[in-house]
């Protein structure tokens, strides 16, 4: 699939490796993307300087928008609040602490808000089948929901792309080798020290991700 160069997306761009293979596909297939990040009040941004790094580097129009103030309505989850960040593979019980409430439906509805103003036809966002277990905003049904009610919420029909949805963070990886992408230009540990944990449930699917694609991860870990 390919568009005109004058066809304007929104891409949902955290600076984790998902939406970072996401936004590289956005613009492979010809449109011009801007890219919108979120300080969501997370644990720490350094995600948001990776991603402001690689849009730099890619030449893509990029906002960061704060929207830390909504914490005072979102309580619960690990990557927000001051609960341990929970060790161990992304699909185990405990990662549901790092749900935070509502998450997907507040930033989609912002990103669709900044579309329509943009006069973009699409916003872009990196769900996969390994969040299902974990998310509910990630699941196919809520995305065909947001699909529905974003032909209808503005005077100008908003598609929501997954171009993921039904892929696992391996055949991500897979697509964005393909694609040649450097992905040290991304960060995916939910700890936000110098160097990625290893430990923690999302570095530990990245790390299988590099695995099973017989791969070296380009960032450094502590372990």
């Amino acid at each position: 699939m390919s568009a005109s160069s004058s066809e304007k997306v929104v891409v949902i761009y955290s600076g984790g490796m998902d939406s970072f293979t996401v936004l590289n596909k956005a613009i492979n297939q010809g449109y011009e993307a801007y890219a919108l990040s979120f300080n969501y009040g997370q644990r720490h941004l350094k995600e948001l300087d990776y991603a402001q790094l690689a849009c730099q580097k890619l030449g893509v129009k990029h906002k960061i928008i704060d929207i830390s103030a909504i914490n005072q309505l979102l309580a619960g989850s690990s990557l927000t609040d001051d609960i341990d960040i929970p060790e161990g593979h992304y699909e185990e019980e405990s990662m549901k602490s790092t749900v935070v409430p509502n998450r997907n439906m507040i930033l989609l509805s912002l990103a669709v808000g900044y579309a329509v103003s943009l006069e973009a036809t699409k916003v872009y966002y990196g769900a996969h089948s390994g969040d299902h277990a974990i998310y509910p905003d990630c699941r196919p049904e809520f995305v065909q929901k947001m699909k529905d009610v974003c032909q209808i919420a503005n005077y100008e029909a908003v598609d929501i792309v997954t171009p993921y949805l039904n892929d696992s963070k391996i055949d991500i990886l897979t697509d964005g080798l393909k694609m040649g992408l450097d992905y040290s230009l991304t960060w995916t540990c939910y700890n936000g020290r110098e160097k990625a944990c290893g430990q923690c449930g999302a570095c530990q699917e990245r790390l299988e991700a590099f695995a099973e694609n017989q791969a070296t991860d380009p960032i450094p870990y502590e372990s």
